[in-house]
């Protein structure tokens, strides 16, 4: 499956913790913003960590302007966003019994040069981000791949 109604947000050098991430998903869950894809790691430092997720196109600018007002709280380095992103979802409820679904999804992109910006994983879902322009590309590889074309 596939989504290109989505923008990417990532606040990079945020303090790295406890209740910093309930600080900024609570910021978004109050306003009533809903949050897709969550990726957090530590940055390059080992002191700030850096967040990642996705919002409705729609909701973008509401986003950031509401991240911008809490800049002294969250105390963050850079907020940059992207909207020419798509979501490729593989799902299916035998992924976590059968290995190598994600690798066969990262190989299938790489031999067709699309670069991944994001993976988030669940035991029935691998997503990533890609840029928009190779969402047709994606979907018809991926479908080739997995042997999901009808017959």
């Amino acid at each position: 499956s596939y989504s290109k109604n989505e923008s990417k947000i990532t606040i990079s050098g945020i303090p790295d913790k406890p209740g910093i991430s309930a600080l900024v998903f609570g910021l978004m869950a109050s306003n009533n913003i809903n949050v897709d894809m969550i990726v957090q790691n530590i940055s390059q430092d080992g002191i700030n960590a850096n967040i990642t997720f996705t919002v409705p196109n729609n909701e973008l600018e509401e986003s950031k302007k509401i991240i911008q007002a809490k800049y002294h709280e969250l105390n963050y380095s850079n907020l940059s966003t992207d909207s020419d992103i798509a979501k490729i979802s593989v799902v299916g409820m035998g992924m976590m019994s059968q290995s190598g679904v994600a690798e066969k999804m990262f190989t299938t992109l790489a031999k067709n040069k699309i670069n991944i910006q994001a993976i988030s994983t669940s035991e029935i879902k691998i997503s990533v981000l890609i840029k928009k322009n190779y969402t047709d590309l994606a979907i018809k590889s991926l479908h080739d791949v997995y042997k999901l074309d009808k017959k």
